[in-house]
């Protein structure tokens, strides 16, 4: 049996292939761009199958690395969770566009539903709140306004985007792995199926959807038509999991962040189901061999795509490297507070018609204040989740980081300052696809449990807190105030 690895990992502005050996080494990557649309404002959609294509050629481009089809142990597919794809059980053809993760489309709808009582009973069975960042709202949108969905009747599938993936991978096969079957607002994450109570409340078809199984196992070979011979898919979870389990959070307590498009904290919690009382979620970190473990999650909707913004649409900086120059060229940010609510405000505010905001502006006040304020904006919404993990009984005793962002030494230690906690990152930041792989290995017999396969790991480097107590303080005051503001300017949805 080979150990190399390949790994799909399908994010929202990418998708990238890349091979791993049994120690963690990265022994090849192949990457492409995903374009996103944005036909109305807080509307967000990709093309399920420029997905599709950018997944199988980075794919094929790997194995061709690799030596051949031959050469490859197993597949492990991780992905941008809640984002839904609808398809063709016959032809395997998307129906519709996908709708992505941070559409904001069904706020009106969650907002009723609310109103109704339903989210005290949706949070118990789920460990989610009524938010349009889930499946279920984006999945009852589209049976409405969509014909094409309505009338394909039983040839309509339902999956997020790995289920996709698997589908098209083995010409047929429809499952969802169990961590990314928690994020759609319709399974029971105690009992680890779907919930026919939730499925009639949002009016989904039960055939359409997925098996659920489990993270580590092989669930079916890839057509030989794709790489020239069949390959197992041996390992699948969702990116922010996918991360926890790549930075080895494998014992009750241990928290990664990862700061990518979005920013996700996940805490550790154990076999048992941890219901927040502070707008946390509660969600699914693995299931291996039927066994469950769970974590806490916060969700910071906009990280990168900030920067991003700053550089596509306002033009402040060249290239994502440079905020890092501009954020060390002044002393502060001279007052200027930037609340990144791009897409929204996440956790713990779960403000869906929230705007963005830069305040405190003045005359002295220049593009390197507003970008040193972006990037400040990182720990200070990490602050934010830090106190509500804390309320909620997780208090974290370090930080482990990784995603596109925390190669940004500033921003790291700028972390570490805010949060006055050690922050600890691994010299190969690309803990999701390192995840996939761990799942993968052991899925193909490679590792016997994941603390085996932890070993790929590999070195990390540390950051610890320098910053005054009273510029901390000070900082964190600003801050609120400028939140306050945007939630209290918040529309109702």
């Amino acid at each position: 049996m080979t150990d190399t690895i390949l790994v799909i990992d399908e994010g929202t502005t990418s998708t990238r292939a890349m091979l791993f050996g049994a120690d963690g080494a990265c022994l090849g990557c192949e990457q492409r761009e995903l374009a996103q649309h944005y036909p109305k404002p807080g509307w967000v959609e990709q093309d399920a199958e420029e997905i599709w294509a950018s997944s199988l050629a980075c794919a094929r481009a790997m194995v061709a690395a690799a030596g051949g089809a031959g050469a490859i142990g197993a597949i492990g597919i991780t992905n941008q969770r809640e984002t839904i794809v609808f398809w063709s059980r016959r032809t395997g053809r998307a129906l519709a566009p996908a709708i992505v993760w941070q559409d904001r489309r069904t706020a009106d709808l969650c907002a009723k539903l609310k109103e109704d009582g339903h989210e005290p009973g949706l949070q118990e069975r789920t460990g989610l709140l009524l938010d349009p960042y889930f499946s279920a709202s984006k999945i009852a949108w589209a049976l409405e306004h969509w014909p094409a969905l309505r009338e394909a009747g039983d040839d309509l599938c339902v999956g997020t985007v790995e289920s996709w993936l698997v589908f098209r991978l083995t010409g047929g096969l429809h499952v969802s792995d169990a961590t990314n079957a928690s994020r759609t607002a319709l399974m029971d994450i105690r009992t680890g199926l779907w919930d026919s109570a939730l499925i009639d409340l949002f009016g989904v078809p039960r055939g359409a959807l997925p098996e659920i199984v489990d993270c580590a196992i092989e669930v079916g070979l890839t057509l030989e038509e794709h790489f020239g011979a069949a390959i197992p898919i041996a390992g699948m979870a969702g990116d922010q999991q996918a991360a926890a389990i790549g930075q080895a959070c494998l014992s009750d307590g241990d928290t990664k962040a990862t700061y990518g498009t979005g920013a996700f904290i996940l805490t550790n919690t154990g076999e048992r189901m941890h219901s927040s009382r502070h707008r946390l979620l509660s969600t699914i970190a693995w299931r291996i061999g039927g066994r469950t473990s769970y974590a806490l999650e916060g969700s910071v909707f906009v990280a990168g795509s900030l920067i991003k913004w700053l550089r596509d649409e306002l033009g402040l900086i060249g290239e994502t490297a440079e905020s890092e120059k501009l954020a060390r060229s002044v002393p502060d940010s001279g007052g200027v507070q930037l609340v990144p609510a791009l897409s929204g405000l996440g956790a713990p505010h779960w403000a869906p018609n929230a705007r963005a905001s830069i305040s405190g502006l003045s005359f002295s006040s220049g593009r390197a204040h507003i970008v040193r304020a972006a990037l400040e904006a990182m720990a200070n919404q990490s602050h934010d989740l830090m106190s509500a993990f804390a309320a909620d009984g997780a208090k974290w005793e370090r930080l482990k980081i990784d995603g596109g962002m925390s190669a940004n030494d500033w921003m790291a230690q700028d972390l570490a300052d805010m949060l006055d906690l050690p922050v600890e990152r691994p010299l190969f930041v690309e803990t999701t696809a390192l995840g996939a792989a761990m799942l993968a290995g052991i899925g193909c017999g490679r590792f016997g449990s994941l603390e085996e396969a932890a070993a790929m790991r590999g070195a990390v480097e540390r950051f610890e807190p320098s910053m005054d107590e009273e510029v901390r303080e000070r900082r964190l005051e600003g801050w609120t105030k400028a939140m306050d503001a945007v939630l209290r300017q918040s529309p109702s949805p």
